[in-house]
């Protein structure tokens, strides 16, 4: 078991979170069902969620996974009418899938510096700025329509987005994944608009650079070395270090802690290592 940040206790609160095979997602599903919550494992990636959920339940606590894509809505109601079955009505939702592709990603940080054979902003693939697109902002908002339905009717509840840095500055070579996340950010404070007086709240966590299944590749060299674009980064972030995945759930908890935090709301909270705070001089 993990050594909790807070003793925030969400015994009898159903959470349900997406993306919950990742690392991110799965640590936090780890820590709210160690903080007595009954935790809905969601991710397209059937077999990773039926793993989490085994290794949470061997530790003595309650978490089913659910295979489903966070892009299909019929697919989304049905998964909620199995999770309302099996665990009840959704208190907490964490929207946490997401990703970029290598097809919305230039090969370059400027144009003038790409070489014969480099995917340039003009080579980018239309189908591939879709899909980041729709993997990132409508993978939140579905999910939001879909279980915001059970706190409406309870009038209590938590949509906690997972947008990034990178939506206050974009970073070079993601224009597509930048841009969603944007969204993601933009999102999260006109639902919390809309759900004020519903007695649901949402906001967002931004993380910094963490090192994840999607970007080892990008940050190291096979044998283990930082690659130039990982060493920009940390001379670049005041703390020198990359964010650890469980640095997040001190916010994440705080954020959906009805006790800790009633009056916040629209809020997107940045846990950067002091990367936005860097002018870089």
């Amino acid at each position: 078991m993990m050594e909790l940040p807070l003793n925030v206790d969400f015994t009898g609160k159903v959470v349900v979170i997406t993306g919950a095979g990742g690392i991110l997602c799965g640590t936090m599903a780890k820590a709210f069902a160690q903080a007595g919550a009954k935790v809905a494992a969601l991710d397209l990636n059937g077999d990773s969620v039926k793993k989490l959920s085994d290794e949470i339940r061997g530790e003595g606590f309650v978490c089913e996974g659910y295979a489903v894509s966070v892009l299909e809505q019929e697919a989304l109601e049905e998964v909620r009418s199995q999770i309302r079955e099996d665990l009840g009505p959704c208190d907490i939702l964490i929207n946490g899938a997401g990703g970029n592709n290598p097809r919305a990603t230039t090969d370059n940080e400027y144009h003038h510096e790409a070489q014969q054979g480099q995917k340039t902003f003009f080579d980018l693939d239309a189908d591939g700025v879709d899909f980041v697109f729709k993997l990132n902002f409508q993978g939140t908002l579905l999910p939001s329509k879909v279980f915001a339905g059970d706190m409406v009717e309870r009038k209590s509840g938590n949509i906690l987005n997972i947008s990034s840095m990178n939506a206050y500055i974009p970073l070079t070579k993601i224009p597509a994944y930048s841009a969603a996340k944007a969204a993601v950010s933009n999102f999260t404070q006109w639902l919390a608009t809309h759900f004020a007086g519903t007695g649901i709240r949402c906001n967002a966590i931004a993380p910094g650079f963490l090192v994840s299944n999607q970007n080892r590749s990008l940050l190291f060299q096979e044998d283990g070395t930082p690659t130039a674009r990982s060493e920009k980064i940390l001379s670049g972030t005041p703390m020198g270090r990359f964010v650890e995945s469980e640095e997040l759930l001190g916010a994440v908890f705080f954020l959906c802690c009805e006790e800790a935090a009633s009056a916040i709301t629209g809020v997107v909270l940045p846990i950067d290592a002091g990367f936005a705070a860097y002018s870089g001089v």
